[in-house]
Parts: structure tokens; C-alpha cells; sequence
């Protein structure tokens, strides 16, 4: 079976404004102040897995460019641009009739990686993604990479685990349902379970798997998909179908469209570290700490400042004076000062910018 892997690299990252912008979203951007982009980290990992030329990064229109400077590395035919957004049910969808043909009519299966997560231990990441693959192509099998919960996050989804799966790698699971992100109470509860992982976005299927089941949840899509199918096989060009077809897709999750709803959904715990790096908190959890709690990316000084984050892609330096708990970030046309408690409110302040600033 032909085994591929796809990228999902849309968005706007808006939670890591003013770097991250539509133009140049957060996964074009090493926000933890790695050497490479977090794309780029994204596709060296998984082309261990699968073959490199087995990999497509699905990226927006307005971002295509901009990937292919940042990433010069993945192949331009590689990326394929969306022309508006409809949510990850249409691009799996897509990447799934994609699959299909460059199969070209043998058994295939993909993964599905989100473009913007932190992955530590390649190895483990290698030997769960492989037993995802075991899982998924041993039957008609919907598997997602489940994260052991390290706390009660009310930030995340969630899937408990059912009866057990036997396989050659390690310990697999039915999935028994899935949760939306649920308040500090029930995240307790679900933590201290032990049954429940969290839903990374992460996903394993066979490729006639997935489009059966898009057909089943979502016939409109699965119909519009087809026929861009029907067309690329009589020698249309992508873009000119995507543009026509694309905009007439329901905007849909994969998770509220087909995983909720599967009975054949099953979870194949991470042996990885994981880190969604969803807001600028997440930059302390990879930088070095001074002596008063301070995690920077750039120069800073600092005199009575304490558990402050500071991101510097302007080339300025940043001072600090008698303040506690601040995120401060400099882009070259924007400077953010917010306390770390708004970190997370941060895409509200960002959709009331003009649109010069987003």
C-alpha cells in the first residue's frame, strides 16, 4: 500500500499577532526562535515516515508565496493552494482526491499533520505515526494521534478511549467518543480518568476510508469533490477547477463533519512530546529562563522584571523596568505589550485591526 502524508498549512495564526498575519501566518515563522520555520520542521519530520515526494502541503492562496520562500525546500508542485478557506473537512478532502490519483489506482493511505506544532523525539514520532498506519490500514479504520493529557486544559478536544487494539508496535484503542473542549470541572474529570487523550489534530486513514466516509457525512462536499476529480482526470488545470469548485464547499471541521460521528474511529496514543505552541505563553516552554522568570527571543534588559515573554523580530532591543507577567513583540510594522492572562484573547484585539495590520 502506498503511504503519503499531508500538511495542513492554512490559517492565520491570529494569536501570534503582530509576526504572525494573514500574508505570513505563524507556521512560516520559527515563534520559538528555532533556525527554521515551523512548516519547514513540519516536513523534514513526517518525509521520515513517507517518501519526501509522498508529502503535500495544502496552504492558502494568499500565503502560497510565502511558503515557497520560507520552505525552498519542499518541491513547488508540492503545494497546493487552496482558494479561500473551508475548514479541514474540504482539505482533507481534496488532499484525499490528490492521493488517490498520484496512487494511480493502487491501495493508498496519508496522514495528516497540522503545520504549526512543536514535535520532540522523533524516533517515538516515527514508531506511533507507523502504528497509526498499521491501525489504519488493517480495516476500515479513522485513526487519530491522541496526546496523554499533562493537565486539565479546557483549550483542547478531546477522545476517550474504548476497547483495546492489539498491534505489532504497541497498544491501540476504539475510540468511544469524542468531546469538545470542555470547563476546568470536567477537564478535572477527564484527566483524572486516565481514559481520555487530547485530539491534536493528528490523523491516520486509508484513503478510500476517509472519502467514504466524507460521502456519508458530508454528500454535497464528497459530490463537489468528484467532479473536481472528473475534471483533473480529463486534463483541467487545479487551480481553475479549485477556484470555481472550492468556494461552493461547506465550511466544516473533519472533526464535526466525520470523527464525531464514526464508528470506526480509533486513537493510537502519542509516545512524542507534543506542543500545539498555540499562543506566546508557549515560547517560555521552549526558551531558557533568566533568574527572575523572563523567556526572550532577542536582547532584552531588564531591572525588577519578572516572568515577562519578549519575541524581537525587528532587530530592537527591549527594555524592562518594575513590570511582572508582560508579553511584549516586535514586528517590523507592530509592537504587542499585553499582560500573559490575555494571551489567549489575543485574536479578539486582532479581528478589530484594519486590515493593513492583520
Amino acid at each position: 500500500m502506498k503511504r503519503y502524508a499531508v500538511i495542513m498549512a492554512g490559517g492565520a495564526g491570529e494569536r501570534f499577532w503582530p509576526l504572525s498575519r494573514i500574508s505570513k501566518p505563524k507556521h512560516l515563522w520559527n515563534v520559538t526562535g528555532d533556525k527554521k520555520c515551523l512548516l519547514s520542521q513540519t516536513f523534514a519530520r513526517v518525509s521520515k515516515i513517507v517518501p519526501r515526494k509522498n508529502v503535500i502541503v495544502i496552504s492558502g492562496a494568499e500565503q502560497l508565496e510565502a511558503a515557497r520562500q520560507a520552505c525552498p525546500e519542499i518541491p513547488p508542485e508540492q503545494m497546493i493552494a487552496e482558494p479561500c478557506g473551508r475548514d479541514t473537512t474540504a482539505a482533507i478532502g481534496l488532499a484525499a482526491i490528490l492521493v488517490e490519483r498520484a496512487a494511480g489506482g493502487a491501495e493508498s493511505s496519508f496522514a495528516v499533520f497540522p503545520s504549526d506544532h512543536i514535535v520532540e523525539g522523533e524516533r517515538d514520532f516515527k514508531s506511533t505515526l507507523l502504528q497509526a498506519f498499521e491501525v489504519a490500514e488493517g480495516g476500515d479504520r479513522l485513526v487519530t494521534i491522541g496526546i496523554k493529557p499533562l493537565f486539565p486544559a479546557t483549550g483542547y478536544g478531546y477522545v476517550r478511549r474504548g476497547e483495546k487494539i492489539e498491534t505489532s508496535f504497541g497498544d491501540a484503542y476504539f475510540a468511544r467518543k469524542f468531546c469538545e473542549k470542555p470547563n476546568a470541572k470536567r477537564a478535572a474529570r477527564y484527566l483524572k480518568s486516565g481514559d481520555f487523550y487530547w485530539n491534536a489534530g493528528m490523523f491516520v486513514w486509508r484513503t478510500d476510508s476517509i472519502l467514504k466516509a466524507i460521502e456519508r457525512n458530508v454528500p454535497q462536499t464528497f459530490a463537489i469533490l468528484r467532479g473536481v476529480r472528473g475534471k483533473l482526470d480529463r486534463g483541467a488545470s487545479l487551480d481553475s477547477v479549485l477556484k470555481r469548485a472550492y468556494p461552493k464547499i461547506e465550511k466544516i471541521s473533519i472533526d464535526f463533519s466525520v470523527m464525531e460521528k464514526a464508528r470506526n474511529a480509533c486513537v493510537v496514543p502519542a509516545r512524542f512530546k507534543w506542543d500545539d505552541v498555540g499562543s506566546w505563553s508557549a515560547v517560555e516552554r521552549h526558551r531558557k529562563r533568566d533568574e527572575r522568570g523572563n523567556a526572550a527571543v532577542g536582547r532584552v534588559f531588564s531591572e525588577d522584571a519578572s516572568d515577562c515573554i519578549v519575541f524581537d523580530a525587528a532587530g530592537r532591543a527591549t527594555a524592562l523596568l518594575g513590570v511582572k507577567d508582560l508579553i511584549v513583540v516586535h514586528a517590523g510594522d507592530a509592537t504587542l505589550v499585553c499582560h500573559r492572562s490575555c494571551a489567549e484573547k489575543l485574536k479578539q484585539l486582532v479581528r478589530k485591526l484594519p486590515n493593513e495590520y492583520r
